[in-house]
């Protein structure tokens, strides 16, 4: 009888854990938005990021929706060029840059910079957030510790 019950309970606890995660919150790029949505949300982050004038959001929301754009219709074609569709993605994406660079005010570059190195670090060391640190940098956790005396 202990048997069942604690098989029981084990297979509680696992569903629990196995159902436990929101699938919208896990996996919102997933999402499919529209390039007006996609130029929107990038224009408000940069909002938030370097506190932009109205004139500049206009301008950087019109740079984002080109590129969101541009993105949308490569994303539509055909699978069979996926090599230079990623290097044609790329040149757009460093010409929106460097327009969406011309608009910010010197001080804001600095900002976007430091903002676009954080990035690249965050998705160098796959993704973490927090400390900052990889996985190989982090130390074992100890089982057994010592007994304090």
């Amino acid at each position: 009888m202990r048997k069942v019950i604690l098989t029981m309970a084990i297979a509680v606890m696992g569903f629990t854990a196995a159902f436990a995660q929101d699938a919208s919150k896990r996996k919102m790029d997933m999402q499919k938005f529209t390039p007006e949505q996609r130029a929107e949300r990038s224009t408000a982050m940069l909002d938030k990021k370097l506190s932009l004038s109205a004139d500049q959001k206009t301008k950087i929301y019109q740079i984002n929706l080109d590129r969101a754009n541009k993105v949308e219709a490569m994303r539509n074609t055909a699978e069979d060029g996926k090599k230079g569709r990623g290097k044609q993605m790329k040149a757009d994406m460093d010409a929106s840059n460097n327009q969406l660079e011309m608009v910010l005010t010197p001080a804001q570059k600095i900002k976007y910079d430091a903002w676009k190195a954080e990035m690249k670090d965050k998705k160098r060391n796959g993704g973490r957030r927090g400390s900052g640190y990889s996985k190989k940098d982090m130390k074992p956790v100890v089982s057994n510790p010592p007994a304090q005396g």
